[in-house]
This record gives structure tokens, sequence and C-alpha cells, in this order.
């Protein structure tokens, strides 16, 4: 009799719990719902593996759940968060606000209140929800948490994530609420810094940065560099696109300010010394910081000059950018990885310092044609100290132009590098100091030239990176001496293809050429069909290291003698005969402190000998070249190994390419190929023991000998969403949304009736009666519906009753605004191709 109440009882606490899975479920798919993540095609793999996608970056970056509504009482949180006072600034503009009300009544409110902080504190609203707190889940080293709820049971309006995952993946999530792309523009340019770079976290109520921890070895400090152009460009891109006015009114405008964190970058000459150590913690600033955060909130983070909230405009923020990473320059080499921290992929950690990033240097070529196009001719109201650094980079550009007609020579590359280095430590000299930081009016011919020059520069460097193979290098090696700098090369990688792809550098057969010898590389990993990041290798074995060439021995003096006394402070012998340098060197930094110690005993060979000793103990161990966990581990991003982020980011370069070549270009079809090449070789189409995994979900990374690794929490979800509505046709240019399916798999195409059920703007589930030859998807919760015919179109549906027809597959501007701001009013879209 107990043990049957027991099992009663069990089964009402399952039947309890399947309610709960139930419930879940079902709110879980209203969500991704409200992120596009619902589709209907005769595809169904890619069906699913959409939804996943769209689920796990919703995730990473958050959801607004609510659409574009905003709730009083949340908002008054968030100012009340960031500057504790403001809310009795402007009594009647917060007293006034109604319970809900759509965001762009916020903006509108906001731009006629007549406060910079009240409006850029709107601006930087975003009331997301649902988003992790950090990290991926299944890397032991990170913690994780989605906090869905608040102490009071109200869904939690909440979002922090370090600055390359979060914005990567509101990238995604912008696609479908194109509305707050300004807002994510303003809370991206709004964290950057004085000095042109990044923090390194993001949250709703402003940035962290990192400190060092003295119990904590792993503790570091430093500036992260090339998520900071191209994550920004594309924030930028896909909001010059939904509405070219929103950035003209920005450029001008002094709406923007600057994180205050307390880093010091170096002089230029510390950072030539040791281009590993280059930042300075600045403690009394740390401390100021957090006492005006105490007294004030999150806004005692920003640059205040005499207590005053310093206001600059967006051109400003754009063109300090540019320059910082100008100014880090290495013409044929790249831009130069001196802030302490590495780039996008970090495996390649140890290659800061001596580090020089041709990937970045792709991205800067596209970023700069970018800028180009957004600044219109006239005059322009800038910091004086930036106005400066143009002025001192512009005149740098011209002076070493004739060294563009080839590979620049060593002498004239350490020249100017000196140059740009020191130009750009002027400027960091004075705004360090709030020196000249006033306004002053420059003619944006400037700005244009610049821009226009360093194009140049770019190009070439970026051209004379290709490689003999036909892939172009991503990292290269910087060697500084008296009067030269020279670069040093490293293996292929994966990154560096992407990059290239990227930069909208290649015309379509150059695209078909780096495609097919990428195809052709020792990248290409066979058995999966895909590529890894880098080519797999043996690595020595321990015998097999740290063995000086008989012939150094045979030469050196100071060799032999050490040899002949027994002293083994530098170098020993073994038992075969085999010389080693001291094992108890981690670095050169070792062998230079045992060389001093030896001097007195050794008179003049040590200062004789010294360099030779330096050179052969880098040609021994090749340090320089040394890049991390990349070259050494077998897992995360290790030997071997496939990271499928960057076999996506690979996927949507060649998409992005598909794009600007367009279908008439004779290379298309050839390209449309390698696309569908690349996105077999992703996991829906295999099966689960090649994948090694449930092939419907993302993972991080494949090792070498393994199945695929680290389910779900991966930013390749970002780019295979972007990719899936390529493959669907939709681009949205100068406000308009065109339906232009051109390399889209006739397999989307039903073979037979279905329902497709969909949440539409109005928060109400539908259900459509779905044909044989058409397929449905919803794009900002409309659904469209591709149909086969004879002639192309598209007809639009409007809650009215009326229906609107085109045959350009165009949706004219009025009607795409209404879709984008989801309005409800446009219920149903017909494209017939």
């Amino acid at each position: 009799a107990e043990l049957s109440k027991q099992i009663i009882n069990g089964n009402a606490l399952i039947d309890d719990i399947n309610e709960d899975i139930i419930e879940g479920s079902k709110e879980l798919k209203g969500l991704v719902a409200m992120a596009d993540g619902l589709q209907s095609t005769g595809d169904t793999m890619s069906v699913a593996r959409h939804y996943s996608n769209v689920l796990f970056n919703i995730m990473r970056g958050g959801i607004f759940d609510d659409q574009y509504l905003v709730f009083k009482d949340d908002l008054l949180d968030y100012f009340r968060t960031s500057h504790k006072d403001i809310l009795h600034s402007d009594p009647s503009f917060f007293n006034d606000l109604p319970q809900t009300f759509l965001y762009s009544e916020l903006v509108e409110k906001a731009r006629s209140a007549g406060s910079k902080d009240i409006l850029r504190l709107t601006f930087e609203y975003l009331p997301l929800s649902f988003s992790r707190r950090h990290g991926d889940p299944s890397r032991p080293w990170n913690q994780f948490s989605i906090e869905g709820k608040n102490e009071q049971g109200k869904r939690n309006k909440n979002y922090e994530g370090n600055w390359r995952d979060i914005f990567q993946n509101w990238e995604a999530l912008g696609l479908a609420f194109p509305e707050f792309i300004p807002s994510m523009i303003t809370k991206f340019v709004n964290a950057s810094t004085i000095d042109g770079y990044n923090p390194y976290r993001i949250t709703r109520d402003g940035i962290d940065w990192e400190v060092i921890e003295p119990d904590d070895p792993w503790s570091y400090i430093g500036y992260w560099g090339d998520h900071q152009i191209i994550y920004l460009l594309k924030l930028l891109e896909i909001c010059q696109d939904h509405d070219p006015k929103v950035l003209s009114g920005f450029l001008e405008q002094n709406n923007f300010v600057f994180a205050n964190v307390p880093y010091r970058i170096r002089s230029y000459e510390m950072i030539l010394k040791d281009p590993q150590d280059t930042i300075d913690f600045d403690d009394d600033l740390e401390n100021t910081i957090h006492g005006r955060v105490e007294k004030m909130g999150s806004d005692g983070k920003l640059l205040m000059v005499e207590s005053d909230t310093l206001y600059v405009n967006l051109l400003e923020k754009l063109l300090l950018t540019y320059l910082t990473k100008l100014s880090n320059f290495i013409p044929d080499g790249g831009i130069w990885l001196n802030t302490q921290r590495p780039e996008w992929n970090d495996a390649n950690n140890a290659l800061v310092g001596n580090g020089l990033s041709v990937v970045t240097l792709a991205y800067m070529y596209r970023f700069g044609k970018f800028f180009r196009e957004l600044i219109v001719e006239g005059r322009v109201e800038i910091s004086k100290s930036l106005a400066q650094l143009l002025n001192s980079s512009l005149a740098i550009l011209d002076k070493y132009q004739g060294h563009l007609s080839g590979a620049f020579p060593a002498n004239a590359r350490r020249e100017f590098i000196d140059e740009m280095g020191k130009a750009g430590e002027m400027y960091r000299n004075k705004v360090y100091k709030l020196d000249e930081l006033h306004k002053t009016e420059v003619d944006k011919s400037r700005i244009l030239d610049l821009i226009d020059r360093s194009l140049k520069y770019f190009e070439i460097s970026l051209r004379n990176n290709k490689r003999d193979d036909g892939l172009f290098h991503a990292y290269n090696l910087l060697k500084t001496k008296e009067g030269a700098a020279e670069i040093g090369y490293l293996y292929e990688m994966l990154e560096g293809q992407v990059a290239i792809l990227s930069a909208g550098l290649l015309d379509g057969n150059e695209v078909i050429e780096l495609l097919d010898s990428l195809k052709a590389s020792k990248i290409y990993r066979e058995d999966q069909y895909s590529y890894m990041l880098y080519p797999n290798r043996e690595l020595p074995g321990f015998l097999q290291k740290n063995l000086i060439p008989e012939s150094f021995v045979v030469d050196s003096a100071l060799a032999r003698q050490m040899l002949e006394s027994g002293d083994t402070r530098i170098i020993d012998k073994d038992i075969q005969g085999n010389i080693h340098f001291n094992g108890n060197y981690h670095n050169d930094e070792d062998l230079k402190e045992g060389l001093e110690q030896i001097k007195d005993d050794y008179p003049g060979l040590v200062e004789e000998e010294y360099e030779l000793y330096l050179d052969v103990f880098e040609e021994v161990f090749n340090h320089s070249a040394f890049t991390g966990r990349s070259g050494t581990f077998y897992g995360y991003e290790g030997l071997g190994s496939i990271y499928w982020h960057m076999v996506s980011k690979l996927l949507l370069a060649v998409q992005e390419n598909l794009r600007w070549i367009g279908n008439e270009d004779p290379a298309f079809p050839k390209i449309v190929d390698h696309y569908y090449e690349i996105r077999a070789g992703i996991g829906i189409n295999k099966s689960p023991e090649l994948y090694g995994a449930f092939p419907l979900d993302p993972y991080s990374h494949t090792p070498w000998g393994k199945g695929a690794q680290q389910p779900g929490m991966t930013g390749q979800v970002k780019e295979d969403i972007i990719s899936r509505w390529a493959e669907l046709g939709i681009l949205v240019s100068e406000g308009k949304i065109n339906f232009n399916p051109n390399f889209l798999n006739p397999k989307e195409f039903l073979d037979s009736e279905r329902k497709f059920e969909y949440l539409d703007q109005k928060g109400n589930w539908k259900t459509l009666d779905l044909l044989e030859g058409q397929l449905a998807f919803t794009y900002c919760q409309v659904p469209v519906i591709f149909e086969r015919n004879e002639s192309r179109g598209v007809h639009v549906e409007i809650s009215t009753g009326q229906v609107l027809e085109n045959t350009e597959s165009t949706i004219p501007e009025e009607i795409t605004a209404k879709i984008l701001q989801r309005t409800g009013e446009v219920e149903l879209i017909r494209v017939y191709i």
C-alpha cells in the first residue's frame, strides 16, 4: 500500500513536470517565433536548424519579448540605476509617461526634452530579456545563467556579456527588430574609450573592465581589438540599409560619450621596447570612478571634464576608431596587436605583441569604404586633439605614398610606423590629461582624403599578403631592429580567407580562385567535408626540442669556453653530445639575465656575442611564432580542429560576395556551388555518426579524432541566421524590402500540402494552409509565402482588406516601415517567383 502511494504521488509529480515542460516549450517557441525562427519548407532539416540557431542566438544576446513595447516601471528603474538624479532633472518628462508605450514614442519625446542625458539614455535603453549572464555552459572555466524572472516573478529585463559575444548576436537579432539597431549602435560607441578602444564586458547598467587580481594568476588587463571594427560596421550597414536617415542624423549631433576605462597605454617607445607589456592600470582613476558611481550611478564610468560628461558626435567616434587602428598599421604586415589582448580568435593569444593582423586590416578596408560613403561634403566640429591626429596621420600617408608601387622597404616601413606610433602617442598624452578636448571645425574633405589615401595603403598591403598557394595570410610577425621593420609569416589560417572575402576586395573570378585554393589546401578536412582553422601537424617530441645547432657552438668562442670549463649556467651538453640551453629558461628575458650574470667571468665575449645568443635562442624555440593553444592543444580550437563558428563565417562571407557581384556575373554559379558545399559540411546534412552529435544543433568545434564538442552556445548561430535570410533572398536596401532568392535551393519548395503555424505581430497564434510548390516563413513576424509562378511579383495584404501589388518584388518604403515597426497593419506577403 505504501509503495502504491509513492507510485501514485510520483506519477502526479511527473504529470506536473510534463505540464511545466509543455508550458515552457510553448514560451520558448513564442520567443523563437518573435525572432522569426519559424519556417516551413521542403528542407525540414534546414528549418529545424534555423529554429535551433534562433533559440541559441536569443540565449546569448537576449530577446525583445514585448516587441517595441516599453514599460514605464522598467524604464524608470534603468534611468535611476544609470543616473540617480536624472528623474528629478525633468519631472514632467517622466511623470507624463503612460504605463506602457512604444519605443518610437519614447525616442520622439526624448528628442523634444532638450536634455542630452535623457536622449542618450533613451537610445542606450534596450529592454532585453532571456539573455545569458556570461560564457558558454560547456566550457569549464565559464560561469553561466539565464535569469528569466526577477524577485517579483516578473520577466527580468537584463543582459550581460563580453563585448564580442553580445554584439555579434545582436546583429542577427537586429534583423528581426531593426528599430532597435540605432540603440545597439549607441550602446556600442558609448562604451568605447577616448583612446579608441572598448572595454571587456557590456551590461544593461553600463560597462566593466578587467582588473589584476593578486589571488588569480589568470587575471589580466588589456583591450580586445578586431571585433570593434567589424561588429560595429555590420550594425552600421544594417542601420543604413533599413533607414538611411538615422546615421546622417547621428553624424553631427553631439549625443555620444566615452567610457572612462582606467587603462593608460604607454608611450610608443615603451611599446616598441616591450610590445607585450603596454598598458598601465590607473588605480587612482579607478578609485575616482567608483566614487562617482556610488554618487551618481553607472554614468560615473563615463569620461567627464570638470564634472560634466564629455559629448561628441558619431563622426568623431567613427573617425577615432579608424585613426586608432591606423596608428598601429604596419604596411604589408597588418594591424599591430599591441594592447595586451588577442583578437576574435583568442586561441592565437600568444601573438599579442609580436603579431600583426591581416584580418583586422581586411575589415578596416571594408570599414573605410563604408565610412567614406557616409560622409557628405561640408564642415564638422570635432575635438581639437583628434583634428591634430587627423592632420598628422594624413601628412604621414602623403609622405610615404611613393612606396606603394610594390612591397614597402624595411627602412621606410620603420620610419612610417615610428611616425604613426608617435602621432598616436601625442594624441593619447593630450586626452589622458583632458587637454584640447574643445571643439574645432574641420573640413570633411580632410577626412575623405585620409580615407582615400589609407584605402590605397590597405588594398596594396592586402594584395601583398597573397600567398603562392592562392590563399592569404591571416596573421604576420613584426620584427624591429635599428632602422628597419621586417615582416615574418605564419602558416595558413582559415580566418585570413574569411577576412579577405569579407573585405569586398575581390572580384568574382578572384573569389573562385580563393575558394578553389582553399578546397585544395591543407586546411580542408576531407573526413568532415569542411575546414580546419589551421593545417594539422605533428609537434616535435621532447627530445627534438632545445637543440642548439652544432655549427653555432663551433663558431662561438663563448660556448667553447663554457663547455671546456663545465659552466652550465647558459648551455649544457647531454650524454649524447647534444648542446642545450639552460632548461630553466622560459624566454629570452631569462637568457638576457643569465648573460648579464656571466659577463665578468668572460670579459668581452658576452658583449661581443650577446645578439648572436639571442638570435640562436629564437631560432631554436621560435617563440615569436608561438600562437598559443591553437598550436599546442588538440581541443578548444586547437590542432586539427574544425571551429564551426569560423566555417559559418566563411559561409556568410561567400554569401556576401554573391550579393555584391550579382547573378549576372559569370562567376555567380560557381560561387553558388562553393556556398552549398561549405553549407553541406557544417552539419545538417550529416549523419549523427559522422557529425558526432545531433546534426540539428550548432556545436563549437570538432577536434581531430572526435565528434562535435560543446553544444549550443556558439557564435556560429548568428552567421547561420543571416545566411539563411540570404538564401531566402531577403534584402533590405534604402529602406525597402526586396525579395530576390537567386540561389535558393529548389528542394525548399514543398512537394505536398502542409500547415504553417506562426505568431503574428499582435501576439496571436495562427495557421496557414500551404500548397505544393510553396514555402513559408515570417519576417518581423509577418508571414511570407513564396510560390513558383510564370511571372515574378509581390502581393501585400493589409489588415483593411487592401492588396498592394508590385511586379518588381520590392515593397515600397512606407509599407516596409510598417512591417519593420511591427504595427500589425501588414497581415501577409505573397512573393511570386
